[in-house]
């Protein structure tokens, strides 16, 4: 496996983290502005600034952003843009407890939690998280840097445009399409269309701001 470096050292990091040592990655250490100490093992690398260097000395490390995503905001694709930029690789890392079925695309640096299902014919964008018993159903397709929380659910044929965040335990039936720049509250359920960006709660879920 390619040797990596975990970009945060939060929560989401340490998920990660626990992901990639099951994974069989060659785990080079996470950033982060603070020192948090070891993560699970992973040590402390130093700040972003780091990173530059790290690329040079070595050309085929790889990275994956391991800050989380709780609003619509397009910080995480940001980061791996510049990263990119630098000269990163960005694999997509999938837990070996997920189940990703054939047909599948995944999208650089996109990140399938413990049990995960993504089923036949879905298209996952950059910069995802698949986020633990999160089930993503047949010919989905999500836009770049979208969450799809703890437990939520996707029915066949759904569309999630880029940045959104489908909420923990949130249901969207099948054929739904979702804007780009969606927040979808926990435990909402979405029964049509959404076409304008803002936060939508509720069951059915209606747009509050």
């Amino acid at each position: 496996m390619d040797r990596l470096v975990v970009i945060g050292g939060g929560g989401h990091a340490k998920v990660l983290i626990c992901v990639l040592k099951k994974s069989g990655y060659d785990l080079a250490g996470y950033t982060d502005r603070q020192d948090n100490g070891p993560i699970l093992g992973a040590p402390y690398l130093g700040d972003d600034g780091i990173l530059a260097e790290m690329i040079r000395k070595d050309a085929a490390c790889r990275a994956i952003i391991g800050i989380g995503k709780i609003d619509a905001s397009d910080r995480r694709i940001r980061l791996q843009n510049e990263f990119l930029a630098l000269g990163y690789g960005f694999p997509p890392v999938v837990s070996p407890q997920a189940v990703v079925n054939e047909e599948v695309r995944l999208g650089a640096g996109t990140a399938v939690l413990d049990g995960v299902v993504v089923n036949s014919g879905s298209q996952i964008g950059r910069a995802c998280i698949l986020n633990t018993n999160s089930t993503v159903e047949h010919d989905c397709r999500i836009g770049d840097n979208v969450h799809i929380a703890p437990g939520a659910t996707l029915s066949g044929g759904v569309t999630v445009g880029d940045n959104s965040l489908i909420g923990t335990g949130a249901n969207v039936i099948q054929g739904v399409g979702i804007c780009a720049n969606c927040l979808i509250g926990a435990g909402s359920t979405v029964v049509k269309d959404i076409t304008i960006p803002g936060t939508y709660v509720g069951n059915p879920a209606k747009r509050i701001g």
